[in-house]
């Protein structure tokens, strides 16, 4: 069973103290226990070098890796599973492209959408934005309210997205969530290394982990 407790979200364009796989690996050590490459431009060819690079990292330490979107470059990586959006490829056709083994993460910002991933194979939920966030700032955001009736609603695990921090985890004690996507409070990071060991802390503390 895969552990979304600290879900890292890489984006190379916030890297402050090294290489995306070099992050990664800070990350991995402070705790993070999943980690998505997400990748928004770039060739084919260059993406699948990223991932590769990314994939011998989690590998080394056992903690799987996503890829966002790209389900062409995931399995060309060997990566542990995609994560597609609501406007990317319908979850019910990428499960039948990855097939039954790898993870399928789907986003959602409603109960509707919620419950269709479930419904067509996704394995857990993004469920956000749940703050603006300078990754996606066109994003519509989700109330606390529709977070915690997506948890009671659907059987799989749930994680939260969009303007996660050190400041915000407190927010979501109750909601009985599984984890957080997190990308610039790891990624910006000065020590990404410690900003993991804080956060995982606070949420350890948030979900009573």
């Amino acid at each position: 069973m895969a552990d979304y407790t600290l879900y890292l979200v890489t984006d190379r364009h916030m890297a402050k103290s090294g290489t995306v796989e070099e992050i990664v690996e800070k990350a991995i050590a402070g705790g993070c226990t999943m980690v998505q490459l997400r990748e928004k431009e770039g060739d084919t060819g260059e993406l699948l070098e990223r991932a590769l690079r990314v994939k011998a990292v989690t590998e080394k330490y056992h903690v799987p890796l996503i890829i966002d979107d790209r389900i062409d470059v995931m399995m060309a990586a060997g990566a542990d599973g995609v994560h597609v959006g609501q406007s990317d490829m319908p979850a019910a056709i990428a499960r039948k492209m990855i097939g039954s083994e790898k993870i399928l993460g789907v986003s959602a910002g409603t109960l509707e959408e919620a419950l269709k991933a479930e419904q067509d194979g996704a394995d857990y939920l993004g469920v956000g934005a749940m703050y603006q966030t300078a990754t996606k700032t066109d994003a519509d955001l989700t109330t606390m309210e529709t977070l915690k009736e997506i948890k009671k609603r659907v059987h799989i695990p749930v994680v939260a997205i969009g303007g996660i921090n050190g400041r915000t985890i407190p927010d979501f004690k109750g909601t009985g969530i599984d984890g957080f996507a997190i990308a610039s409070a790891i990624m910006a990071a000065d020590d990404p290394e410690k900003a993991s060991i804080e956060l995982k802390d606070e949420i350890r503390k948030t979900l009573d982990l």
